[in-house]
């Protein structure tokens, strides 16, 4: 259907008809222009705001035009349709709007505990109103034998019901017949509130600024893509949700600003896409050489999963079509990622090319640099490790090698992106666990070549298909969705504090029977002292539950230097020590087979996709292993919610759509990487179908008219001609 209406589009506006230079869209143009100037004004050019609430606007809320105001969308709606009694009111009962007088006020208690309570009924049952600020100005307000309308959410104490700070206004004869029954309710402040910009001051300020913006809103959306999804216009969905009539059409208002915000998020990233296919050229990689052949036929440690194959296959595919390849590799804990991410290295090893792999910590990089080099003993292929650590002859020495092209493969920390590290051809970058540097330092490696080198990401916490779909419409995608074969799934069981002597007793038999343990402590921040006294607590603890010379116990921390961390690392590996403490420095790269459990403390302050990080650092051997997360008695809501999911499901996939639901996303499009993604109306966990709905829409406009020739389309061409001007992280993986 889109396809044959955007044919029908295309076929009568083709030709000479289609130019953007016609008097049409010059007049489309000038109209446009001057929507968009009444959109930009400056807030404090509004009647009642001024260059103080302007200022104040800009601080509080980020309200800086015209259009910012009318986008700042209420939170809430009180209808004002339905008064609920007082009799009626229940535990569970949300935001409420009641009737009735003022029976009694009381000032109780002095200083910075009074306040202000008063008994209110509705002749069905009283309830208590409570204010602990403004209560002077209340007590003056507030008068006898006056009907007031009462609006806030209801809490219970002993059976008693009252409500702080409500909203109180008296109910006018005309209130009776109201014609707006749902009143917005909009976010603010205490400054603002001292401005008078209460959420009634913001709701005037938008009604004001709407009385003068009939025919003076731009439309964003493409006629024909209003008529084909039944949208309302801009303006008629401005109003509607900012003072709906009824809740049909607030619904309407809703659904058409959240198709607004996902339609140019899909057209954003598809658009960048295409761009990227036809305009930037990438090294062609057409040879499958000798380093490649011999390693995969002669030197592979393990026969390849199906999964594995196939993204080498689409790696291949992708790096000898002379376009830059921009590749996000999803795979599980223990999937073999490293592993794909060699053989494309080796690729470009044939081809003539340099690689780089960066991680982000040194145990990682350490890790990479160890298990490369293992992998490549006795082929001619020269690996060198940098990082932070790297001692400074090494670095002068890694240096000059790697301008020379005699390094085929360097892998390091983000010391890789200094100004001073230059290749001689870097053709292929990898980037590990890529959610963990900051957009701009993986951006440099794009400049390490004349000609942007081909880019394989790689994380190893699986990203929801709904994120993946929204949020990563730039970047082919591929998932390694197989484990190798003969690993056991690991047991994950919840244990409380009080179930402590149960687990010490359970880790005594592991290690009586060969194996090793992690236990490992929360640690928000590497320089929270807090925190890092927790850790020593508890190794305190379970130096006196495991005591020497019988049990040996390492210790690791980020506070420990460079050398005493490899110290503690590789006698652990070793089988020297058997039960290593630690923080969550060992969340990606520790690979030690014969650890079969770890412990997690406290591990209800810890996000699903930490936790299924460090239960993937055991289960890499032959034997059944374990995963004991330890939790205080008492649990929030979210803390059973993520204990209860990483005991039901080994899925990382599962698990990062729990993690999406209970946290929500980051903010992709930009430098923010965790959060709230910065949309006003669309939920991306709820509106998966208006994501699949503008994903194809748009893929549809750019099948048919890839460069917005066509009049119709006249307003996605103005939209990517601004955002071009704008700095768009989003094209770096």
């Amino acid at each position: 259907m889109w396809r044959s209406w955007l044919a029908h589009l295309h076929g009568v506006q083709g030709g000479e008809s289609s130019s953007l230079f016609t008097p049409t869209f010059f007049i489309y143009a000038y109209e446009e222009k001057t929507m968009a100037l009444f959109w930009d004004t400056k807030i404090e050019f509004l009647k009642g705001v001024g260059p103080a609430r302007a200022a104040l606007l800009q601080k509080e809320l980020n309200i800086f035009t015209f259009g910012d105001l009318l986008t700042y969308y209420p939170f809430r709606y009180v209808d004002k349709s339905h008064f609920v009694s007082v009799r009626d009111i229940r535990d569970s009962a949300n935001y409420i709007v009641t009737k009735g007088f003022v029976v009694r006020q009381e000032l109780l208690g002095s200083g910075r505990t009074q306040r202000l309570v008063i008994t209110f009924s509705d002749g069905t049952g009283n309830i208590e109103l409570v204010w602990f600020k403004g209560i002077k100005w209340i007590r003056e307000w507030i008068k006898p034998n006056v009907e007031y309308i009462v609006m806030g959410k209801p809490n219970s104490f002993n059976g008693k019901y009252s409500i702080p700070h409500p909203d109180i206004e008296i109910l006018r004869p005309e209130d009776n017949l109201i014609k707006q029954n749902f009143q917005p309710v909009y976010s603010t402040t205490e400054k603002l509130k001292a401005q008078g910009l209460t959420s009634k001051g913001i709701s005037k300020l938008v009604q004001q600024l709407l009385s003068e913006a009939k025919g003076r809103i731009p439309e964003v959306l493409p006629t024909y893509v209003m008529v084909q999804n039944k949208l309302l216009t801009r303006q008629d969905a401005l109003y509607a949700i900012h003072f709906p009539e009824n809740n049909e059409l607030l619904q309407r208002a809703i659904y058409r600003f959240k198709f607004e915000e996902l339609f140019f998020i899909q057209l954003d990233y598809q658009y960048a896409k295409k761009e990227r296919r036809e305009k930037t050229s990438g090294f062609i990689f057409d040879k499958i050489g000798d380093n490649f052949n011999n390693f995969y036929h002669h030197h592979l440690p393990f026969q390849l999963t199906n999964a594995q194959k196939r993204v080498v296959r689409e790696i291949r595919n992708d790096v000898k079509t002379g376009k830059q390849m921009n590749r996000l590799l999803q795979g599980d804990v223990g999937s073999g990622k490293t592993l794909v991410a060699l053989l494309s290295m080796l690729i470009a090893k044939d081809n003539g090319f340099q690689a780089c792999m960066m991680a982000p910590t040194e145990i990682l990089a350490n890790q990479h640099y160890i298990g490369i080099s293992k992998f490549l003993n006795g082929l001619p292929i020269k690996v060198a490790l940098l990082t932070g650590s790297t001692k400074a002859a090494e670095k002068r020495k890694i240096k000059a090698q790697l301008l020379e092209g005699e390094i085929d493969i360097l892998v390091g920390t983000h010391a890789l992106i200094e100004d001073d590290v230059k290749f001689s051809n870097l053709g292929f970058v990898v980037i590990d666990e890529q959610h963990r540097f900051g957009v701009e330092q993986r951006a440099k490696l794009w400049t390490k070549n004349n000609i942007p080198p081909h880019v394989l990401v790689m994380t190893a916490t699986p990203i929801p298909r709904t994120l993946a779909m929204t949020f990563y419409g730039d970047l082919d995608c591929s998932v390694i969705d197989e484990l190798p074969p003969g690993r056991k799934p690991i047991k994950t069981v919840h244990q409380y504090d009080s179930d402590r002597l149960k687990v010490f007793a359970f880790l005594e038999k592991q290690i009586s029977l060969g194996r090793q343990v992690y236990v490992v402590y929360p640690l928000i921040k590497e320089s929270e002292k807090l925190d890092l006294k927790d850790l020593m607590d508890g190794y305190e603890s379970i130096s006196r539950r495991f005591p020497l010379p019988k049990y040996q116990i390492s210790i690791l921390h980020g506070q420990m230097k460079p050398a005493d961390k490899d110290y503690e690392m590789e006698r652990f590996k070793k089988g020297t020590t058997h039960i290593m403490v630690s923080t969550t420095v060992i969340e990606v790269g520790v690979d030690v087979p014969n650890a079969t459990v770890m412990v997690i403390e406290n591990s209800e302050r810890f996000g699903l996709a930490q936790l299924h990080q460090l239960r993937g650092r055991v289960g890499r051997g032959g034997e059944q292993s374990y995963c004991i997360l330890m939790t205080a008695d008492k649990l929030s809501y979210d803390g059973r919610e993520r204990i209860s999911t990483m005991v039901r499901t080994n899925d990382g996939f599962e698990i990062s759509e729990a993690d999406l639901k209970l946290r929500g996303p980051g903010d992709l499009q930009g430098l923010q990487q965790s959060g709230v993604v910065n949309l006003k109306v669309a939920d991306i966990v709820k509106d998966e179908s208006i994501i699949r709905l503008t994903r194809n829409v748009v893929a549809d406009i750019l099948s048919v008219d890839a460069n917005f020739e066509n009049l119709d389309n006249a307003p996605l061409k103005l939209y990517i001609k601004n955002k071009k001007t704008e700095r768009n992280w989003s094209k770096i993986s």
